[in-house]
């Protein structure tokens, strides 16, 4: 019995830390401003407009007017994720020692639409201390998503219900060298709080097991602005991984498991380069290239608290590097009134059908976004964001396997559709 529970519930207590599928390629959540949302975050490393600069490019904050500078964000992020089954077999029943018993499971339906809707704020502050030094901090949610299927979902043995969030603090300092190079770096300390829900192929009944988990640990981002022209600003920003030791719990009521597991798990760098081009007075228009390095998740293990020992099967992704280019345009319509729009495209890590799993159903993506910024007065302005992202439909072919991975329980097979709208406002105010 705990042979079982352990195969198929503490690989998806790791799963789900990697189970956003909101905005950014893989399951990151882009969306640390409303002034990004606009121009689908085209260019945010050489964009240095409001506070939020602290999250994409610290060297940002030596453009910021001297004093104080904060920026309050929220972004509603309103997905949709339908399946559909295209031939998903039926799982056995196993008895206590892990044995068929010549019984099946119903295969179930389609559960539902997996998505809903969820809030994402942001705070960031910065203050200068002269007009060259810079300090500030950002917090912020970088991972987050809740997913969760009808109860007869055909891929509930593979995951029912996922949520993760993950919170970001982010002191940073930034320092203006001279007139054209200014650079920053910043410390980030993150928390994760992560609950799955699945079921368990152990008696006909099919009992619920939950498993919850939490770790926190630092990482760092560094970046720099250079300034080729009054009109010219590349920006280059890097952000470093960030490995959590995870310590958590898996509860099945039903077949009284109760203990404590650990695990590992390791968050990618990337990597940014920025372009913000004004032309004439009223037009500036954004580009960059982010390449974000997806193939450090690779293979995830598992163990028991009380022994070290493998709990289950490694949770294999085979994930691999991908890239995101975006461009956008801003265009001063009125003296208080600037408009904007941006387009993106984000490739998805997942190489193949059988690495598509119900907690991470991602696919290449594109952006449509608009927005404005309104200048309220000389220290306050309101940004509000729009965007829609299209998914490409995608397949999965999933195999449920025993802990040895040599055999093969079930496989579920179906279709993702999955689209996302966002959102954003933000209110900036320098003092």
């Amino acid at each position: 019995m705990h042979k079982i529970s352990n195969t198929r519930l503490i690989p998806p207590l790791i799963a789900i830390a990697f189970s956003g599928t909101a905005s950014a390629a893989g399951f990151q959540l882009q969306n640390q401003n409303a002034s990004g949302t606009s121009v689908a975050f085209a260019g945010a490393a050489a964009v240095a407009e409001d506070a939020s600069t602290i999250f994409f490019n610290p060297a940002g904050m030596t453009y910021l007017p001297t004093g104080h500078s904060i920026s309050v964000a929220g972004t509603v992020i309103d997905r949709s994720v339908k399946f559909t089954d295209t031939g998903t077999t039926a799982m056995p029943v196993l008895n206590g020692a892990g044995a068929p018993t010549g019984l099946f499971h119903s295969v179930g339906g389609n559960g539902g639409d997996a998505g809903g809707a969820s809030l994402v704020p942001a705070l960031y502050y910065s203050y200068a201390i002269t007009p060259a030094l810079r300090l500030g901090l950002g917090m912020s949610v970088t991972y987050g998503s809740e997913t969760e299927y009808d109860s007869n979902f055909s891929g509930r043995f593979s995951g029912r219900y996922t949520s993760i969030h993950q919170t970001n603090l982010n002191p940073s300092i930034a320092y203006k060298v001279n007139d054209m190079i200014s650079v920053g770096f910043g410390l980030n300390y993150a928390k994760n709080e992560i609950e799955f829900r699945q079921h368990t192929p152990v008696s006909l009944a099919g009992p619920l097991g939950v498993l919850k988990g939490e770790g926190d640990s630092w990482g760092w981002n560094a970046g720099a602005m250079i300034q080729l022209s009054p009109a010219t600003r590349v920006g280059l920003s890097y952000r470093s991984r960030i490995k959590f030791d995870l310590e958590g719990d898996q509860q099945v009521g039903a077949l009284g498991v109760d203990r404590d597991i650990k695990a590992e798990l390791e968050t990618p760098d990337t990597l940014s380069l920025a372009l913000s081009q004004k032309i004439g007075n009223k037009l500036e228009l954004l580009a960059d290239a982010t390449w974000t390095g997806w193939s450090s998740v690779n293979a995830l293990t598992p163990v028991l608290a009380s022994t070290g020992a493998r709990a289950t099967a490694p949770l294999r992704y085979n994930f691999k590097d991908v890239w995101r280019f975006g461009l956008g345009a801003k265009y001063q319509f009125t003296d208080t009134l600037n408009l904007r729009a941006g387009v993106a495209y984000d490739q998805s890590p997942v190489p193949d059908d059988a690495h598509r799993t119900m907690t991470v159903p991602d696919s290449d993506r594109t952006w449509l976004s608009f927005g404005a910024r309104w200048q309220m007065n000389k220290a306050t302005s309101l940004d509000f964001g729009y965007a829609h992202i299209f998914f490409k439909d995608s397949s999965t072919a999933r195999a449920v396997t025993d802990t040895s991975e040599a055999v093969v329980l079930q496989t579920v097979r179906g279709n993702f559709q999955t689209s996302v709208n966002l959102y954003s406002m933000q209110l900036n105010h320098n003092f």
